[in-house]
C-alpha cells in the first residue's frame, strides 16, 4: 500500500445527506438513474419527453433499485444549444408534476445551474437535491438559494461551459487544480448555508480522454475533502472513443469503470443504466465495501 492510501484512511467521508428532513444514508453507494427531458442528449436511449415516457422511466429506476431520480431540461452535451430559463422550465416543470403526482415519496434530482429553476423545483414540486455542473459559476445566486431551501448539493467541477468546454481543456496539475476547486467551493457554501455538499469530478466536463483518465485513476485522492463524491461516466465518450464503439454499445465499459470509481470512494452512481448499476454496487459490495 503506498503512503499516499495510507494517509487516505485517515479522512473519514461524510456518510449522509439530510433531503428535508429524510436522512439518506450514504455508507452503501446509492445509484441515480438519469431522465433527460431533452431532444438532443448525447445518448439517445436517455431522452424522455412525453407523459407516458416519463412515468415509464420512472417506475423502471425505482423497479431497478435506483434511490434518486435525477431530472435535466437543460443539454449539457459539448457544444449543445444554450436555451433560455424560459424554455428549460416549460420542459421540466410538467414532468415533475406528473411525478410528484404519482411517486409522491421519490427522491428527485434536478439538473439546473439556474437558481430560479432551483428554487421553483424545491418550492413547486419538493425537489430533494440540486445538481448544477456549473458549480454556481454560472449563477451568482445558487449557493445563497440552496442555503435558503436547505437541500443539499451537488457541486460539480467544469472548465468552461457546454457551449465551449471542450475546445483544447488544458491543465497543468489536474487533480490539485480540482481539489483546490472543490475546496474553496466547499468553504463557500458552507458560508452560504449549504450543509450537504457532494463532489462531482465531472467526467467529459472540460476535459479530454486523457484528463479523465488521469482522474480516475486518482479518483480516490477526493477522500481528503471530507465529502461525498458521485462519479458519472455512464456512456460518455472516454469508454466509446476509446473502445472504437457507440454510446449504444458502451455499456460493459460504463460497468467496468464504475467499479474502479466505488474501490476509490464513490458515493453516488449517476447512470443512464440502473439495473446493471445496482448489481455493480452489491457485487462491489461483497467485496470491499
Amino acid at each position: 500500500m503506498s503512503k499516499t492510501s495510507i494517509k487516505m484512511e485517515f479522512f473519514q467521508v461524510k456518510n449522509s445527506i439530510n433531503c428535508q428532513g429524510q436522512l439518506i444514508d450514504l455508507s452503501k453507494p446509492l445509484v441515480m438513474g438519469i431522465v433527460n427531458l431533452t431532444p438532443d442528449s448525447f445518448y439517445e436511449g436517455s431522452r424522455f419527453t412525453g407523459k407516458n415516457q416519463i412515468i415509464k422511466r420512472v417506475q423502471e429506476i425505482i423497479s431497478q433499485g435506483g434511490e434518486i431520480v435525477d431530472f435535466g431540461a437543460y443539454s449539457s452535451r459539448p457544444g449543445a444549444e444554450n436555451i433560455s430559463e424560459y424554455e428549460e422550465w416549460e420542459r421540466l416543470k410538467p414532468a415533475l408534476d406528473i411525478i410528484r403526482e404519482k411517486f409522491p415519496e421519490v427522491l428527485i434530482s434536478v439538473d439546473t445551474f439556474r437558481s430560479s429553476i432551483a428554487e421553483k423545483s424545491v418550492n413547486e414540486f419538493k425537489a430533494n437535491i440540486i445538481n448544477d455542473i456549473s458549480g454556481g459559476e454560472q449563477d451568482a445566486n445558487m449557493f445563497s438559494t440552496v442555503g435558503e431551501l436547505k437541500v443539499p448539493y451537488i457541486l460539480m467541477h467544469m472548465q468552461g461551459n457546454p457551449q465551449t468546454m471542450q475546445n483544447k481543456p488544458q491543465y497543468k496539475h489536474l487533480v490539485q487544480e480540482l481539489l483546490s476547486y472543490f475546496a474553496i467551493k466547499k468553504e463557500n457554501l458552507y458560508t452560504a448555508g449549504v450543509k450537504d455538499v457532494i463532489i462531482d469530478p465531472g467526467f467529459g466536463f472540460g476535459k479530454n480522454i486523457e484528463h479523465n483518465f488521469e482522474l480516475m485513476k486518482q479518483l480516490n485522492e477526493f477522500k481528503i475533502l471530507e465529502l461525498p463524491m458521485l462519479v458519472g461516466v455512464s456512456r460518455k465518450s472516454m469508454i466509446h472513443k476509446t473502445l472504437n464503439i457507440t454510446p449504444n454499445d458502451a455499456l460493459n465499459g460504463t460497468t467496468v469503470l464504475n467499479t474502479i470509481a466505488l474501490f476509490k470512494g464513490a458515493k453516488i452512481l449517476r447512470v443512464h443504466d440502473v439495473k446493471e448499476a445496482v448489481e455493480t454496487v452489491k457485487l462491489v459490495e461483497k467485496v470491499a465495501l
